[in-house]
């Protein structure tokens, strides 16, 4: 641990980086200039978080995940291995600009499945859960279950993870016996 915080010796942390306690970057990551990262993360091997990027307390991000400029995870968010977040609507590699960046959320406690690719300048909603291998191309409302290309809705999940069994108005959790009344 160094300064609180665990950096494995070939993984690159800017200097200009900011890092919480009780975080931990593996192997070959790479945490650019004004990146932010909370308390108790786990960065895992060969991820790549971009300059300027915000990461909450108690994130985890699986292998090989890019998370690009623009890009703000909220606490308690999950990241799959291989997650893409895309930062430019109309990349061309001539004009690239950083300032083109566009800013995409992700809210408080969602997760996203491995491999999924999410396009820039949406957000997606608290406790919402991304299928692996989607493709996000629009907001996903929070505590809502998405997948597929173009990933679309298939139900509503609970803060713990699990899909809701609608009964009547209301959704109802079967794993912890929360309810729920959602709004469309």
């Amino acid at each position: 641990m160094k300064r609180g915080f665990f950096v494995h010796p070939t993984a690159e942390v800017s200097e200009d980086a900011i890092v919480g306690v009780g975080t931990k970057i593996w192997h070959q990551a790479q945490v650019r200039e004004k990146a932010r990262i909370g308390v108790n993360c786990v960065i895992g091997k060969g991820v790549y978080i971009d300059y300027g990027v915000s990461v909450g307390d108690n994130v985890k991000i699986e292998n090989y995940a890019s998370v690009y400029r623009g890009v703000s995870l909220e606490d308690d968010v999950f990241i799959g291995a291989g997650v893409c977040f895309t930062n430019d609507k109309y990349p061309r590699a001539l004009i690239w600009d950083p300032e083109k960046a566009v800013e995409t959320t992700v809210k408080k406690g969602a997760s996203i499945g491995a491999n999924a690719t999410i396009l820039c300048g949406i957000t997606i909603g608290e406790y919402a859960m991304i299928g692996a291998g989607s493709v996000v191309t629009k907001d996903v409302p929070a505590h809502a279950l998405v997948y597929g290309n173009p990933a679309v809705g298939h139900g509503c999940v609970c803060a713990c993870g699990e899909k809701l069994k609608k009964e009547g108005k209301k959704h109802k959790c079967c794993s912890c016996g929360k309810t729920f009344v959602l709004r469309e």
